[in-house]
């Protein structure tokens, strides 16, 4: 396909951004018992809640202003619409947000908050791209996909690029893993940067167990899909999507060094040690990189110094207010 992302590019699009996406910080979770210290990359600071604020604002400040004045759209079960949509009105653009009718609430109404237009259409991620594709056909929006494009993979890998200047000698970044925007951007920023530097920080993914299709296309290097009826089983919303984007699995394959799987109790058993430990507030989607490092380490690499990027907090309320009462009371 395309060739790789590049660091120059990478920097190009940290230009890009700033001002509008945030340098989010870098937290100390200090959890009795870790034999390393654990810290979080903060991306729940965004204007928006998550991460996707990169990698949209990166493509569609791209936009010449003849498709800016017709619009854009995208397909999202939430952060990315957010994205889109604050990015959209950031430059002076209609949004239109193709969305699954399963989308949590909060998500919903915070993509509508930020001006957009919101379609439904059914759980599988593949009905949403078509869709898009078909209102894209018909009145001449451009569309910003969630993660298979290099303008957002490297909007995405402005985080790790952060990562390796505020803290060069991590031995280890794990990123959540979906469509593949986020962990390909990061593996392939952190990877190049500290190559740079002389250092040798590595990239694993983290996904649910119940949604591992990139685990499996990792280990069996072949680009799977999963049905909508086995990715939707998890409770995180987020990485649901049912196959890794082209783009982003040869970036995986090139700089990723392992994909770990986590179950459904250790993501909510990250999300409360976060509660407990922390002022941060995780949505599933962001904690299984937490779990990966609290309850896989034996099958991590053994270093000082772990990043688990924490990728949003758009949590449903009712979840976050069960799980503060169990941690209030546990």
């Amino acid at each position: 396909m395309s060739e790789l992302v590049t660091l120059a590019e990478i920097r190009a699009a940290q230009a890009r951004i700033a001002g509008v996406a945030v340098k989010t910080p870098l937290v100390r979770l200090d959890v009795p018992g870790l034999d390393f210290e654990l810290w979080v990359k903060c991306e729940s600071a965004q204007p928006i809640g998550s991460f996707k604020l990169r990698g949209a604002y990166n493509m569609v400040a791209q936009l010449p202003a003849d498709a800016l004045g017709r619009g854009v759209i995208t397909y999202s079960s939430g952060n990315h619409a957010q994205g889109v949509a604050y990015a959209a009105r950031a430059l002076g653009a209609k949004g239109v947000i193709v969305m699954p009718d399963n989308a949590p609430e909060v998500k919903i109404e915070a993509t509508r908050a930020l001006g957009a237009e919101v379609v439904f259409v059914g759980p599988a991620s593949s009905a949403r791209k078509e869709k898009a594709e078909e209102l894209a056909e018909k009145f001449g929006y451009t569309i910003i996909p969630p993660y298979d494009h290099p303008h957002i993979i490297a909007g995405q890998a402005t985080c790790g690029l952060e990562i390796v200047e505020e803290m060069p000698d991590a031995g280890l970044v794990i990123s959540p893993v979906s469509g593949g925007g986020l962990l390909s951007g990061v593996a392939t920023a952190v990877r190049l940067a500290s190559m740079e530097r002389g250092t040798n920080t590595r990239v694993w993914g983290a996904e649910p167990e119940l949604a591992a299709d990139a685990k499996e296309s990792f280990d069996t290097k072949t680009l799977v899909e999963w049905p909508a009826a086995k990715t939707t089983r998890t409770i995180s919303d987020g990485l649901r999507t049912q196959s890794l984007g082209k783009r982003n699995f040869e970036h995986i394959l090139r700089y990723v060094d392992g994909i770990v799987t986590v179950s459904e109790d250790e993501i909510l058993e990250a999300m409360r040690v976060m509660l407990r430990h922390s002022d941060l507030v995780p949505e599933p989607s962001g904690a299984a990189t937490t779990a990966a490092a609290l309850f896989h380490a034996k099958e991590l690499p053994q270093v000082e110094k772990v990043v688990v990027v924490l990728s949003g907090r758009n949590v449903e309320p009712v979840l976050l207010e069960k799980l503060r009462e169990e941690v209030a009371t546990g």
